[in-house]
């Protein structure tokens, strides 16, 4: 799930580009772990920053339009370059497993239950 540019824009300048853990909640849905990369994907040459969110679960649909609530919980490594796309797919894989590790810890598994991933009632997501 990738954050728009306007988004990407309103992130405070001073994070450092890298690979983050957290929780996501997609509309009013249930929250799940997650992966976020913030910076440039050097592998891909990008040329404008990107936040891309890897959400630890599998969705029956995709959810385009939908409401992405995140919390930023810590911080795995720095942003790299890769040599080849096994290497890069291989490191996202270690992420993914390093957050795991860490979202179970207790500090920040009681983040996962906060109010901020309620919306509000009343508050529609793709007018439902």
């Amino acid at each position: 799930a990738n954050f728009s540019e306007q988004v990407v824009e309103s992130f405070p300048p001073d994070i450092s580009t890298g690979i983050y853990y957290g929780w996501a909640c997609v509309g009013n849905g249930d929250v799940h772990k997650m992966v976020l990369s913030i910076g440039w994907n050097p592998f891909y040459k990008n040329i404008k920053k990107s936040v891309e969110t890897h959400i630890i679960h599998t969705f029956k649909e995709d959810f385009y339009g939908e409401i992405l609530s995140i919390v930023i919980v810590g911080y795995i490594r720095p942003e790299k370059n890769f040599d080849s796309l096994d290497a890069l797919i291989l490191a996202i894989q270690e992420d993914i497993e390093e957050a795991k590790r860490q979202l179970d810890l207790p500090e920040h598994l009681k983040l996962k239950g906060d109010n901020f991933f309620h919306l509000p009632e009343g508050k529609t997501v793709n007018n439902r």
